[in-house]
């Protein structure tokens, strides 16, 4: 394992260096995503075809999140973040010489794979190198900065594949891929010297996990309350942003309420500022009032579940302004999803972080691909030509409630057995009235 002596500014360099090649597997997350239309032409691919795409990438993501965490506890983040940034590099340049639906799935595959290294490794890097009071805020800045790949992609990476054609720029890609592992293996370390980071470092009860002896991290984060509260978490407040932002959405907007593509733009442009103002404010909320993380949790999936009510209850189109609002309160889920990761935090150990936190990040993943199958099929069986109406969407869209419901349940159902092992702590969550009684100093 490597190590390194503990300094504030050392933590803060090896956590940017992670976190710079977070958002070089966002860029090889979004690329494809971002250019559709020339990837229909380049493969041949129908629009079910080039959706299965996604699919496929999200379903292998999600389905990676624990074996990945079991690596991370075995290896360290800093060789698994350099795994998986070769694995991108290998699918981008899959896809930039392949022309074969299969072998461009299979491209795809490794993306999604290493796509799944990336953020828990970051992720226990906060957890390991930082004082635990800083870490959920850290881990939503992580986040939120990583949205600048979607930029990336969306910007210089579309020019690029029109100036120079598909091969060079997917080629590029993977060269960058190259880059981020290089970078990684040379700077990242994955833990201090435990006697210099010890020092100066402000500990609550909450953060204080009993490693338990000959327990495994597999079998020890499996059978933790928190790793599940996680993952309910993660899914009730990210699975509709998810289905959204990755497929449905922009249909949504276009066919079912009759904007132009330029009023999407305006959206999805307006959604990933909120999302990066909401985030670190939700970390701050966490770091200061951590035994009432599942409170804002309700707040904001209430707020997100009105707003779906008000674009999908009225029959007829919305005005853009309505939209907008309701647009913004939906991507607050998608930093909101960093509560889950937290509660899997809170509940192991440092040993066991990365099965937990990979438990946690499949919540929102699992129910957003569901989602989309689920919507897919409704609509193919409601209107078969593909010309939608807003009706259309509004009936498909009911099956938003199911994981609604279910995440909902699991977060109560968990939420009580995570508080039941924080009292087995020494950890009590007072009732909030008596909390508020003794913030006011009653």
């Amino acid at each position: 394992m490597s190590v390194a002596p503990y300094s504030s500014r050392r933590a803060y360099f090896i956590w940017a260096v992670a976190t710079a090649a977070y958002i070089v597997a966002i860029v090889h997350r979004t690329s494809l995503g971002l250019t559709g239309l020339e990837a229909a032409k380049r493969f041949g691919a129908s629009a079910s075809e080039l959706s299965l795409f996604t699919v496929v990438q999200l379903c292998v993501y999600a389905a990676a999140q624990i074996p990945v965490g079991i690596a991370l506890d075995r290896i360290g983040a800093r060789r698994l973040i350099a795994l998986g940034a070769v694995m991108m590099a290998v699918g981008q340049f899959g896809m930039a010489f392949v022309h074969s639906i299969p072998l461009a799935l299979v491209a795809r595959v490794l993306i999604g794979a290493g796509d799944a290294t990336t953020f828990v490794s970051v992720l226990k890097l906060i957890a390991v190198w930082f004082p635990p009071l800083r870490a959920p805020l850290l881990s939503q800045i992580t986040g939120q900065i990583a949205q600048t790949g979607q930029i990336i992609s969306a910007i210089p990476f579309v020019f690029v594949v029109h100036k120079l054609s598909w091969s060079p720029a997917y080629a590029i890609l993977g060269v960058l891929g190259i880059f981020a592992s290089l970078w990684t293996l040379a700077w990242v370390r994955d833990r201090p010297d435990v006697a210099h980071a010890g020092t100066a470092r402000r500990v609550r009860p909450i953060d204080v996990v009993p490693a338990q002896p000959g327990v495994t991290p597999f079998r020890g984060a499996i059978h933790a309350a928190g790793s599940w509260l996680g993952f309910w978490t993660h899914m009730v407040t990210a699975f509709s942003f998810n289905v959204f932002i990755f497929l449905w959405g922009s249909p949504f907007l276009l066919l079912g309420q009759g904007l132009t593509q330029s009023n999407v733009s305006l959206i999805v442009t307006c959604m990933t500022l909120v999302g990066m103002v909401a985030g670190p404010l939700i970390g701050l909320f966490c770091s200061r009032h951590p035994l009432r993380r599942s409170w804002l949790v309700y707040a904001i999936v209430a707020a997100v579940t009105v707003a779906w009510l008000v674009m999908l209850v009225p029959s007829h189109p919305l005005p853009l302004g309505v939209l907008l609002l309701c647009c913004m309160t939906i991507s607050v889920g998608g930093p909101a999803s960093l509560i889950g990761l937290d509660f899997a935090r809170t509940s192991n150990p440092t040993e066991h972080l990365g099965v937990g936190s990979g438990i946690a990040n499949m919540g929102g993943f699992v129910g957003g691909f569901l989602c989309i199958l689920a919507i897919g099929f409704v609509l193919d069986a409601l209107r078969p030509d593909g010309n939608y109406i807003l009706d259309d969407f509004r009936k498909a869209f009911l099956v938003l409630l199911i994981p609604l419901v279910v995440g909902f349940v699991g977060t109560l159902v968990t939420r009580r057995s995570t508080r039941s092992a924080y009292r087995d702590r020494g950890i009590v969550v007072p009732p909030l009235r008596d909390a508020w009684r003794s913030y006011r100093g009653k």
